[in-house]
């Protein structure tokens, strides 16, 4: 890209060391990794973070129950490699943010001894990749027990099978890994745009020009630049090489909530083969039951509208499942498009890709994380340094503590004072029937940051605006001030969880959100909460 040298000397310029193009998953945990090892960094996303693919997961840290079963029938190492690094990765992030993720045991139905028997042995094998770091070992359900964990799930099963993984709050932990490398230096900028990206004349590129909202361009001079921009990885890629071949297969995965509580126990339930060979979870979800997901091959404009059609989908496998609920109810929905990197094999469904990852290094420099899961971003983003210190030619320093805001410095300590904060908590919190509810989600979203949000505002912001969710104004307030937010979308989707569990109610808030937007001079950016 060329600029008039006019245009050039009126914008806005800024010198980095790393500039990382996309605040996803991925994204976020470079430029937290790299603020760690000391460069300077810039993170820019053309919409908020975590707005994409990140924010519209399964809300599941897991090996990957369905690549282990692969890796044996086909006998892949790569399926298994991807299992254990991810199973590792799921006990990282458990013992790093214990207050954004937590243990769930999840059951596997079976019909008859010999099914039994054979998820037995595999879920076992499960357990022992995880090796030191497991999390529950698996065991076996009578029928009884499968019975008690979901009692509306359909006669004629012989037990089944219970295993551990790991459920989080995907938005939270993208924003937190964004927000703490801020705090370090980060330059984090949202609905900032990546036009085109310079090169020197020995072809290498040196600079990334961005625009903002309001229409303002700036330069990012950077020694490095890595792309990170999930299903868009191949646009960008294509700015620093037009002669870039596509690399990105999108697969549209779509996720319903339900009102009725399907897992009262709050164990969840996985179904290990529909009719086209997914794997299918119905997991616990704030009182209500979360059903997903599809794979469907879709393009970058669809990823994130469900169809008709894959709805329906989801809703026969519930009514198969649990026969006696006749009429679900669907109190909200998402979809996001998963980054798959594109086989080598000819009409190779979507659903048999490997999750795995690969860093690409364009001979013009540009870095371009691809493919992966959200369990192993960390992963990702520590083969991307290994890419930028070529670029840079140089190791770069150990990477010194940075505790995820919210989490104590010594991770073992954060459930420990997390507890004592509850006593604090009382204190500033209406005495109403909400209050533990809202104690829980005040720590569940803020960690040991959670009395410090509630003390610096006025009592009357403290009171819960609903019961599905106790979200308060001084929460609104601090989420457009100190985390970015700069719609209702970011606030009660991303922010917050309200609008990806019932969305009526999430709507029925958008007008006080909208006025606190209004009262810091933001501009409506959107009609409508975003599905």
């Amino acid at each position: 890209m060329k600029l008039s040298k006019e245009a050039s000397n009126g914008m806005n310029k800024n010198n980095v060391d790393l500039l990382v193009i996309g605040a996803g998953a991925t994204g976020a945990c470079v430029a937290y990794e790299a603020s760690r090892r000391g460069l300077k960094v810039a993170l820019l996303d053309a919409g908020d973070i975590g707005s994409g693919t990140s924010s519209r997961s399964t809300k599941l840290l897991h090996g990957g129950v369905r690549y282990l079963e692969l890796a044996f029938k086909t006998l892949d190492i790569a399926q298994l490699r991807l299992v254990r690094e991810a199973l590792l990765e799921r006990a990282h992030w458990l013992d790093r943010a214990p207050f954004l993720a937590h243990r769930l045991e999840l059951a596997l139905p079976t019909e008859n001894c010999l099914s039994k028997g054979y998820y037995r042995i595999g879920l076992g094998t499960y357990d022992a990749l995880s090796g030191k770091k497991n999390i529950g070992n698996s065991r076996l359900l009578s029928k009884q027990q499968l019975n008690k964990a979901l009692p509306l799930l359909k006669d004629g099963l012989n037990g089944g099978v219970a295993y551990s993984d790991g459920q989080f709050d995907d938005s939270r932990l993208n924003l937190l890994l964004a927000l703490t490398a801020e705090k370090a230096g980060a330059i984090l900028r949202t609905r900032c745009r990546v036009l085109g990206l310079e090169h020197r004349n020995d072809g290498r590129i040196c600079s990334a020009i961005s625009q903002d909202l309001l229409g303002q361009e700036e330069r990012w001079e950077a020694k490095a630049i890595v792309n990170a921009t999930g299903v868009h990885v191949d646009n960008i890629r294509k700015l620093a090489d037009p002669n870039a071949s596509p690399r990105i297969l999108i697969s549209r995965g779509v996720h319903l909530v339900l009102k009725e509580n399907l897992c009262p126990d709050g164990i969840g339930l996985i179904v290990p083969s529909t009719d086209d060979g997914r794997v299918l979870f119905i997991l616990p979800f704030f009182g209500r039951t979360q059903v997903g997901t599809t794979d469907t091959p879709c393009s970058i404009n669809t990823a994130k509208k469900p169809s008709t059609i894959e709805k329906e989908y989801l809703l026969s496998y519930i009514k198969r499942w649990f026969p006696s609920l006749e009429s679900p109810s669907i109190s909200s929905s998402w979809a996001g498009g998963r980054p798959l990197l594109k086989p080598s094999e000819k009409e190779v469904s979507s659903s048999r890709v490997v999750r795995e990852h690969e860093i690409e290094t364009l001979p013009c420099g540009l870095i371009s994380a691809m493919g992966g899961k959200w369990t192993t971003c960390r992963q990702i983003a520590l083969d991307a340094l290994k890419a930028v210190e070529m670029v840079l030619d140089k190791q770069l320093p150990s990477p010194r503590q940075l505790p995820i805001i919210g989490s104590h410095e010594d991770p073992k300590r954060t459930s420990t004072l997390m507890l004592k904060q509850q006593k604090e908590l009382k204190k500033y919190l209406p005495q109403s029937a909400l209050q533990t509810k809202q104690i829980a989600h005040l720590q569940s979203n803020y960690g040991l940051e959670a009395l410090s949000i509630i003390t610096k505002s006025p009592i009357d912001t403290h009171i819960p605006l609903s019961q599905t969710i106790p979200l308060c104004q001084a929460e609104i307030q601090h989420a457009i001030k100190n985390e970015h937010a700069l719609s209702p979308t970011d606030v009660l989707a991303r922010r917050c969880r309200l609008a990806m569990v019932d969305l009526a109610e999430a709507e029925r808030l958008m007008p006080i959100v909208q006025n606190y937007l209004s009262m810091q001079g933001i501009a409506k950016t959107e009609i409508g909460l975003e599905q």
